[in-house]
């Protein structure tokens, strides 16, 4: 059976068995007419006041959008935002866009250019956040958890604040989007590790879909709300990055309809686990390194029995990265075991820490093979993982290894399609 998978800027066609179980979200068709559903929604919004009844002339504004890792449209949902906001009497040289990076590298001024556009670059002021940056930041005090807050100062300061973004399922924050852009988008790095902490990422229901009770979620809803937030303006894609549906107005009802929707096409129930699952991470900008490539293989591993393998294609054109502390920690700790031996240290915290202790949660259960062009063997094995040079060669022989007729699936869009066992 000739199946592509997102991977990359193009795809990657293999063959895989016949009898394979192919498991997508439903096909959601974009909207007829993007601009004029983005103008809708920012005049009919969600329980909120129309955008320009929430600004007057002079007020200052900070719009905070997605980074690179991100499938956000910015470069087309942006320009109908700051027409609205300009015609609402906003002067141009009051709005500020912040690029929320949460602990992300910053983007290089190409990069920043093909995610908004020549002209936004080029007129507005554009500032990318940096969570080490002690003066850009404001404290906000502790969240009933106890940990510290600090959020960007530009972002808290602005008469009006706006978060932007898109949502999807997300693999310990239940869903991307709302709250998100806030923390970790916006935070200190001391925020984002605790917020992101061993105990916090253990949680059972800091997981796929789930925001009630899930303490990751409810810490960063607790966050954003003492920010204020103005107004949100938050979007669902498909798999060819049209925009299906325009959620706006106040960010927890908006977020919350959004979550429901997401919900219906993306979430797929299968009646038993599988041998085999074979995922992606949905492709480019989602695959650019192996450190976001883990929520691909979570996804997998939701479905996948005890003891089976998870083979994941990623194209990593960024690398494992080299940026953060990803590739250090797993390198540091030597296998899965190691990784969770080193999180139960007194006191212990480590930059990307979150990514490695779910790594390795599932590794102590099933085993995971890369198949990256990024990516060289002694990458993949320094990173915990097994190479894969061939995937339909891997397969025969794994086929081989679990006897006659294994249960296989695949997740040709990778974490766009969330499956749980009903």
């Amino acid at each position: 059976m000739r199946t592509k998978l997102a991977y990359g800027r193009d795809g990657l066609e293999v063959n895989l068995p016949d009898a394979a179980t192919i498991v997508e979200p439903r096909f959601v068709p974009g909207l007829p007419d993007e601009p004029a559903s983005l103008r809708d929604a920012l005049r009919h919004p969600i329980e909120s006041a129309p955008l320009a009844e929430l600004v007057k002339p002079g007020s200052t504004v900070a719009i905070v959008h997605t980074d690179i890792t991100r499938a956000t449209p910015n470069e087309r949902i942006l320009p109908i935002l700051l027409a609205e906001l300009e015609a609402a009497g906003i002067a141009r040289q009051n709005i500020t866009l912040i690029n929320g990076l949460g602990t992300h590298r910053k983007q290089t001024e190409v990069e920043l250019r093909g995610m908004l556009g020549d002209y936004i670059v080029d007129h507005y002021t554009c500032i990318q956040h940096d969570c080490y940056d002690d003066e850009s930041m404001v404290s906000l005090g502790q969240t009933s958890n106890g940990h510290p807050v600090r959020i960007n100062r530009t972002y808290r300061e602005a008469d009006v604040r706006i978060l932007t973004g898109f949502i999807e399922p997300h693999f310990f924050a239940g869903f991307s989007g709302g709250p998100k852009a806030v923390l970790p988008a916006l935070a200190g790095w001391e925020s984002v590790f605790s917020n992101h902490g061993q105990s916090m990422i253990a949680h059972p229901k800091a997981t796929w879909g789930i925001t009630e009770g899930n303490p990751i979620w409810e810490e960063m809803c607790e966050v954003a709300l003492r920010t204020h937030p103005s107004f949100a303006l938050m979007v669902t894609l498909n798999t060819q990055r049209q925009i299906t549906g325009v959620f706006a107005g106040d960010m927890l009802a908006s977020h919350k309809l959004g979550c429901a929707f997401v919900r219906e096409s993306s979430m797929v129930g299968v009646d038993a686990p599988y041998d085999i699952v074979v995922t992606t991470n949905s492709g480019y900008p989602l695959d650019q390194n192996l450190y976001q490539s883990v929520k691909g293989i979570s996804a997998a591993n939701e479905i996948v029995r005890e003891g089976g393998t998870i083979l994941i294609a990623a194209a990593c054109s960024d690398g494992i990265p080299n940026h953060g502390g990803y590739a250090q920690f797993l390198s540091e700790a030597g296998s899965p075991q190691g990784v969770i031996e080193m999180l139960k240290q007194p006191g212990f915290s480590r930059h990307d820490q979150w990514q490695a202790q779910i790594q390795a949660k599932i590794q102590l259960r099933c085993e995971v093979y890369v198949y990256s062009d990024g990516l060289t063997d002694e990458q993949i094995a320094g990173a915990l993982f097994e190479p894969c040079h061939n995937i339909e060669q891997t397969l025969a022989e794994l086929q081989h290894r679990y006897g006659s007729d294994p249960r296989i699936c695949a997740l040709p869009e990778g974490p766009l399609t969330i499956p749980y066992l009903r």
